[in-house]
């Protein structure tokens, strides 16, 4: 992802705190833990071929990233089905690869009704998009939407309007990033969210701070983290995002979802490592994560 993008000689003077704990989320927390709190942690694509030879067995044809991509993780940011619309048939194949396990697709919005035209004018494409990501069945999780960067709060009825008439059946979470919405308009934004039962995607990348807004409308949380190839400064922002995620935890979060992303996809893994173990230990977790080929017990 390279939305906040920033050169690498800037990234020691950027501020990477997360803002304090909006006073509005302990009205959505209930202040006690639940019992059957889930986490899901993922990438944004099972397809690299850089993760061949690292996680993925030496040789790996790319038809078979997705049945190794399930046994390093849990989830995945489903970025594949922005860029088209999948029948079915394509989905239950996808979904047969996660058979038996608790893993969760979570698929981004096709591009053709976020980023092009009305949205008043998209029920039709909408309804296909729909038609085939249902195919996942148990495995479907939330299903997040974002709009371009130049969707301004003057599109907010066109917005509030194509939200008010999605499904109810079906966990959705937001993703907007032109900052007037993080400023004279996020009241509104986040009430409207959270009356209609809308999570609100948390993006935390160097170049728009803004983006790492730290609300939640619903009791649960889909968090896009954007790392820079391993800079000291991903380690220590796992750091307190570990913090926070734990106070959430201990106080009624029911779920979180938190995608890798990497400017390099190649050292996703390995900052994965990083946050398993240590949420693990922080959290009394037993999540898997990515095991290297050098790991892996080898077949005679």
């Amino acid at each position: 992802m390279d939305f906040g993008r920033v050169p690498e000689h800037e990234l020691n003077d950027v501020d990477f705190s997360l803002p304090a704990e909006p006073t509005e989320n302990k009205k959505i927390l209930t202040g006690r833990k639940s019992a059957t709190a889930k986490v899901y942690i993922g990438c944004a694509k099972w397809g690299r071929p850089e993760w061949v030879g690292k996680i993925y067995p030496p040789k790996t044809k790319e038809k078979d990233f997705l049945q190794h991509y399930v046994q390093h993780y849990n989830s995945i940011e489903l970025n594949a089905t922005h860029y088209n619309v999948y029948g079915a048939i394509a989905i239950a194949k996808w979904k047969e690869k996660a058979k038996g396990r608790d893993f969760k697709f979570c698929p981004k919005m096709y591009q053709g009704v976020t980023h092009r035209g009305d949205l008043k004018t998209k029920k039709f494409i909408t309804n296909e998009f729909f038609r085939g990501i249902t195919a996942f069945e148990e495995h479907l999780g939330p299903v997040f939407i974002q709009v371009s960067d130049t969707f301004s709060p003057k599109r907010k009825e066109e917005l509030f309007t194509y939200l008010e008439g999605l499904p109810k059946d079906l966990q959705f979470f937001m993703e907007l990033r032109h900052p007037a919405w993080f400023s004279n308009e996020k009241d509104e934004l986040f009430s409207f969210l959270k009356d209609n039962n809308i999570g609100a995607v948390i993006t935390d990348t160097a170049g728009r701070r803004d983006c790492a807004h730290m609300h939640i409308t619903i009791r649960k949380v889909f968090i896009r983290y954007v790392g820079n190839s391993l800079h000291p400064s991903d380690y220590t922002r796992i750091d307190v995002w570990i913090e926070r995620m734990k106070y959430w935890l201990e106080n009624g979060m029911e779920e979180i979802n938190f995608f890798m992303h990497m400017h390099d996809e190649a050292t996703s893994p390995e900052l994965t490592v990083y946050l398993v173990d240590k949420m693990n230990k922080e959290c009394g977790l037993n999540l898997i994560k990515p095991t290297f080929v050098s790991q892996q017990p080898k077949l005679f």
